[in-house]
């Protein structure tokens, strides 16, 4: 049983937003104060990645645990009720990430994936690993 009532739950998941998140919008403020420009949610590639720097031929895409399933991650729980809808739900998600990464790899775009776990938990550490791993394509 939802500890929401219908009404409740329904406008709490219309506010869920698709695009300029508070993950993503950190992230672009972090990588404009290094001075990389960047283009948001370009159409012209598949997927619409979050962060897209041209300069690099570099996408980031910015996941939210639980839509994205980040395995082994303490925010990506499966709800309790409507399992029947939810566990297609994310896999549909998780299977487009797949075919995207693909995608965009096929185009010479070297793909970085940053979850939203990392933003929350380690987020210098990590946001200084983005910026090494945007300017040096031989980093891992």
């Amino acid at each position: 049983m939802d500890v929401h009532t219908r009404e409740t739950r329904s406008y709490n998941m219309s506010q869920i937003k698709g695009k300029n998140t508070k993950p993503e919008e950190t992230i672009r403020k972090y990588l404009l104060g290094r001075g990389l420009r960047y283009r948001k949610n370009d159409k012209r590639l598949p997927g619409h990645p979050d962060i897209v720097l041209p300069k690099y031929k570099t996408v980031v895409l910015v996941n939210g645990c639980f839509w994205h399933h980040h395995y082994n991650c303490k925010y990506a729980t499966l709800p309790k009720t409507r399992k029947d809808y939810w566990i297609p739900k994310i896999q549909r998600n998780v299977d487009n990430d797949i075919k995207n990464y693909h995608q965009l790899e096929e185009l010479d775009y070297r793909v970085i994936v940053v979850w939203e776990c990392e933003i929350n938990e380690v987020f210098e550490y990590r946001m200084q690993q983005l910026i090494e791993e945007i300017k040096n394509p031989d980093y891992k």
